[in-house]
């Protein structure tokens, strides 16, 4: 279906050019979002920032997940609470477990970002980017930690998904657009010729290019046109 992430990339932004007069600001999902968000980003002239999800574990099983952290001005806390309710997992580990996972997620955006600051979205257009969508679990506290920053549209935009997350992401953004879906679906890896994985430097290397090509405004309410 697409040749890497690039051309997937390119595609989307190709029908997402209806929003460039918005002053939209990208957010992608690191790592393989960034390819692809960086070709939006500079199809729309627009900023190119992430948005960086952590999982949190359950106690003693930390492959089960029980909810998320996302960054953010403040960074958000998402949790399955029918899950922790029938592990009996208390507040206090939560508290522990979200201040682990945003220690990580600072680490990482200034490992990536390089100490630029963080896009101010509110009262903005903002375009949640990824390569894919599988289970939609990442992409749906994403949105959900994005709405909470006040943009004025929350618009998610993918390559390919299958159509049942789609449908169950609706209510989560303004709008979804998304190339291609499918009722049956498998891994993201089989509609790409090349899905090799992104690695940290190639990150960098493209925020540092978005940057130069479209500095992002600087944080603050200042920042922001229109918001109220």
């Amino acid at each position: 279906m697409f040749r890497d992430r690039q051309e997937a990339g390119e595609r989307l932004a190709a029908a997402l050019l209806r929003f460039k007069d918005q002053q939209p600001c990208v957010l992608a999902l690191p790592r393989g979002g960034v390819p692809v968000g960086f070709e939006i980003a500079k199809r729309l002239n627009a900023p190119l920032d992430l948005v960086i999800v952590r999982k949190i574990g359950a106690p003693h099983q930390p492959e089960l997940a029980i909810g998320a952290v996302v960054d953010g001005e403040h960074p958000e806390l998402v949790v399955n609470r029918h899950i922790v309710d029938l592990l009996g997992v208390s507040d206090e580990y939560l508290e522990q477990e979200k201040a682990r996972q945003v220690a990580e997620i600072e680490r990482r955006r200034h490992a990536y970002l390089e100490g630029r600051p963080r896009v101010d979205i509110a009262g903005k257009t903002a375009l949640i980017v990824d390569d894919g969508i599988a289970t939609g679990a990442t992409i749906r506290v994403a949105l959900h930690a994005t709405r909470r920053a006040r943009p004025k549209r929350l618009i998610l935009a993918v390559p390919v998904a299958p159509t049942d997350t789609l449908a169950a992401l609706r209510g989560e953004a303004d709008e979804i657009i998304c190339l291609e879906d499918y009722e049956s679906f498998g891994a993201i890896s089989i509609y790409y010729d090349d899905f090799t994985q992104v690695s940290d430097e190639e990150v960098r290397e493209i925020l540092a290019r978005a940057a130069a090509l479209s500095p992002a405004p600087p944080a603050g309410p200042g920042a922001a046109r229109g918001a109220g």
